[in-house]
């Protein structure tokens, strides 16, 4: 930046560089104004003319600008791009102002803070901290759009990973850390978290715990944080202390709405890691471009509310591991299932409902617009109908979530009689508030109303005493109220008229008489425009001051909305109601893929196929699985998890009936996936999913592989995938499902008596294989790879080729597995392992007297023996 060269751009000089990393939105009169490197980036990503100022003093000024009404379309661009604007406001009257108009930063919007309308509904908007000392760590995140607040802390060796695994999941917009670096691996989380979110440093004390709690007891009003779990928990407390100090650093506004905050550990849900949230397609297509109906989240999401949609999401992620909980969730959803009617005028009368959590957090933070209110106003106007909905239903839960809506007359009626029904956009436009609630106000408007009759008569009564039958009074905003005479009417002009301004054809003129008037009806205006803007923010106010009772309301409304859409899921696609006991046992018949049913055979007059599936902890707790690619295994190894995940959360599932033991953890290694950025090979990737689901897993877990050890050599693989079944079998005792192509592990079963063999079955037909899709018990008694190759349009000639080489490795195929099993009584090299010597040649070797050789005799029998091996 150039050395300033004007008062202006001294004070904006001044401004920018106490937001060094901010775009300054820069207000001058109508627009919001960008100079220097921020122009230069805004009008790049905002596609806007970058112009200069100062060009005639031979210092240009890059510099661009936006419409101060549509700078918040503009201002959540940058933002979703990764950017921070501060917002610069002039703060007094220029025409009060005897020098440089007042300006100062009244807010920064980060990707974390943001909380407008342009926000995905669907998704949170998560700010995150994290803070870590040598033996422990804390994170917290808050969504400030809808004042969701939760915070954590871990302990130990694990604390890094468990950070970003917190990370993985919520992937924030925002994260916070303290300025000297955090000792987790923030590189892997930048890999992970992808190259939107927004990195900020602050001072180390922000994280103090000397700061932070008082911090966090004063916000809530509290004497001691133990009322929310936070008590004794120094790191997740710093967390969140430098949250929401963050936060009120760069927001206006009291934060009503940020009522609570709630201490959580993972182990409280059914945990799904990053790698089983991706391979699960849970809330992402597994692969960038494929259609987002592919997931469970947008195949169950009925919901009919932008609260019920986050809501749901979160479910879906955290599923709970308390069967109490789980059957209460359970039970309102059947009641809803038995009675469709009420059912179906519940979500009408839901579908009506607007995002009451972030109308709220707009009105607390002062960014509400007169629309905005009203639109929270339409609806509070529901909630007598949805009270009345829900009084229908018997189960507990929808009992306790009709007590909690608050049906907020009071509220709702102030804001109707306050607001008039079709209000402008924005306040500068006047005409906000209803007739009736200001006396004065009414006064100023009459004034206002009758100026132009009032004008009309001036003009008349003029144009009678001067006889210039086209005199007309006109106004602009430079020169106000005046009369306009033409040049061949000057000699008739009085003399109380004073001279205004000279045009070409035309002379402008005022009075006493209109100097006068044009300054009450100017004053009316503004004080019109002052009092509606003092009347809105006391509504505002008043409405912020509720916000407790708001936010109850709504979080009973989210989960109101869930509840009905997975009642509408289970009436409409014949889904079960799970059974919960407490076993270790896992039985489903007649299970279903809940997203390809609806997929693909939606429109089909095809039917899915059924399968069961029966694991437990004794003699059916590690399923191997063969069969061709293309038959199913992966959709049933997903299938099995999706269902569990289901039934956690609450909902029926797509099955006949469906038993189930509470399950603690759910991994998958399903899949292959480079990670190059990180130096990462396909196997390593594998390798390390593989062995942090051996490290964690426990009996309540339930574990899909799928295809260990392919991405290495077939022996290496299969030695891999052998050892840890015996592991899993062993020592976790987990319920695994295995999918394989090294059909030498189906001799486990014989060997371990918690192993059982199941294959998808085919039909050979006359040149080709048709997928049945039912898995059966038993081993498959061949892959079909070839039948598949020639499904997949291989020329003939390579089919014809491939016959002919498998016929030949069959045929001179060695037994590999022998050696495998754990009850060898030694356990040979690798090299014989898989491949044994030929015994002449080692009968040959044994009796050889090697003192009786000469070096010649020695090299000619060694040139023989390797005649005989070759």
């Amino acid at each position: 930046m150039t050395e300033p060269s004007t008062p202006l751009m001294r004070q904006y000089a001044a401004i920018k560089k106490e937001h060094p990393s901010a775009l300054l939105f820069f207000r001058l009169g109508d627009f919001y104004e960008l100079f220097f490197d921020d122009a230069i980036l805004a009008a790049r990503e905002l596609q806007i003319t970058l112009t200069s100022r100062n060009k005639e003093k031979g210092i240009a000024v890059p510099m661009c600008g936006v419409p101060y009404h549509a700078a918040e379309n503009y201002i959540s661009k940058l933002i979703r791009k990764g950017f921070k604007v501060a917002v610069c406001e002039q703060t007094e009257d220029p025409r009060l102002a005897k020098k440089l108009v007042r300006r100062e930063v009244t807010r920064v919007v980060t990707p974390g803070t943001a909380a407008d309308s342009s926000l995905n509904s669907e998704e949170n908007n998560f700010l995150a901290a994290v803070t870590q000392t040598s033996d422990q760590a804390g994170f917290a995140a808050l969504d400030l759009s809808t004042g969701e607040f939760r915070a954590t802390e871990f302990q130990g060796p694990e604390a890094a990973r468990r950070i970003q695994e917190e990370l993985q999941q919520l992937r924030p917009k925002e994260v916070l850390y303290g300025s000297s670096a955090p000792l987790f691996d923030r590189k892997s989380i930048d890999n992970r978290l992808g190259a939107t979110h927004a990195e900020t440093p602050l001072e180390d004390w922000v994280f103090s715990p000397d700061h932070t709690i008082p911090l966090l007891e004063n916000h809530f009003g509290v004497l001691s944080l133990e009322g929310f779990g936070l008590a004794g928990k120094p790191a997740a407390a710093s967390a969140a202390g430098a949250i929401l100090y963050y936060v009120r650093s760069t927001q206006r506004g009291n934060l009503n709405h940020v009522d609570r905050i709630g201490f959580y550990e993972r182990q409280n849900c059914l945990v799904l890691d990053a790698v089983t949230v991706r391979n699960l397609e849970l809330i992402e297509p597994l692969f960038s471009g494929t259609d987002v109906g592919v997931t469970l989240s947008r195949s169950i999401d009925v919901t009919v509310t932008p609260m019920g949609k986050r809501l749901l999401r979160s479910w879906i992620l955290r599923p709970s591991i308390d069967k109490a909980e789980i059957n209460a969730r359970l039970d309102a959803v059947e009641a809803q299932v038995k009675d469709t009617i009420a059912r179906e005028e519940l979500r009408r009368v839901l579908d009506g409902i607007l995002d009451l959590e972030r109308l709220l957090s707009r009105v607390t933070l002062e960014t509400a617009n007169p629309r905005d209110v009203l639109a929270l106003a339409a609806s509070l106007a529901k909630l007598p109908a949805l009270r009345n909905s829900l009084a229908h239903f018997a189960a507990e839960r929808l009992k306790t979530l009709h007590a909690s809506v608050d049906e907020l007359s009071d509220l709702r009626q102030k804001i109707d009689t306050t607001i008039v029904p079709e209000p402008p956009i924005s306040l500068s436009e006047g005409g906000v508030i209803r007739s009736g609630v200001h006396g004065e106000l009414d006064e100023l408007r009459d004034l206002s109303r009758n100026s132009k009759q009032f004008l009309a008569q001036i003009e008349q009564r003029e144009r009678q005493r001067t006889a210039i039958t086209s005199l007309k009074v006109k106004f602009n905003s430079v020169f106000g109220y005046y009369l306009e005479v033409s040049k061949p009417n000057l000699h008739l002009v009085p003399a109380d008229y004073e001279r205004k301004q000279t045009l070409v054809n035309a002379e402008r003129f005022t009075t006493p008489e209109l100097k006068e008037y044009e300054s009450k009806i100017l004053d009316a205006q503004e004080k019109i425009v002052d009092i509606e803007r003092r009347l809105f923010a006391e509504l505002r106010s008043a409405i912020a001051g509720e916000a407790r009772r708001v936010r109850q309301t709504a979080l009973a409304l989210a989960e109101v909305d869930v509840l009905a859409a997975l009642a509408n899921i289970a009436a409409t696609r014949d889904y079960c109601r799970p059974a919960f006991d407490d076993s270790l046992d896992l039985e489903i018949i007649g299970g279903r893929h809940p997203v390809i049913e609806q997929q693909e055979f939606a429109a089909s007059s095809e039917r899915f196929v059924p399968n069961d599936l029966y694991l437990n902890s004794t003699n059916q707790a590690v399923l191997v699985l063969t069969g061709p690619n293309m038959g199913g295994k992966s959709t049933y190894l997903r299938q099995a998890a999706l269902i569990v995940i289901l039934a956690q959360m609450g909902s029926f599932v797509p099955a006949r009936s469906a038993r189930l033991s509470v399950v603690d953890r759910v991994f998958t290694r399903i899949g292959a996936s480079d990670n190059l950025a990180r130096g990462r090979s396909t196997f390593m990737v594998e390798m390390t999913e593989t062995a942090a689901i051996l490290h964690t897993a426990t009996p309540r877990s339930l574990i899909l592989l799928d295809e260990v050890g392919r991405g290495t050599s077939t022996y290496d693989g299969l030695a891999i995938a052998w050892a840890a079944i015996e592991y899993i079998h062993g020592r976790t005792r987990a319920k695994t499902l295995f999918a394989t192509h090294y059909f030498e592990l189906t001799e486990l079963a014989d060997r371990l008596s918690g192993v059982r063999n199941y294959h998808v079955s085919v039909k050979e037909t006359g040149g080709g294989i048709v997928f049945l899709r039912k898995v059966e018990p038993g081993a498959a008694d061949r892959s079909y790879g070839i039948e598949v190759a020639k499904l997949a349009g291989l020329p003939g000639e390579v089919i014809q080729r491939a016959r002919e080489v498998l016929a030949e490795h069959e045929s001179a195929e060695q037994q590999v597995t022998g050696h495998l099993w754990r009850g060898a009584e030694a356990r040979p090299a690798q090299l014989t392992i898989f491949t044994p010597l030929s015994q002449p040649v080692l009968e040959r070797l044994r009796e050889l007297e090697l003192d009786r050789l000469t070096p010649l005799e020695a090299l000619n029998l060694l040139a023989e023996l390797k005649k005989q091996i070759q």
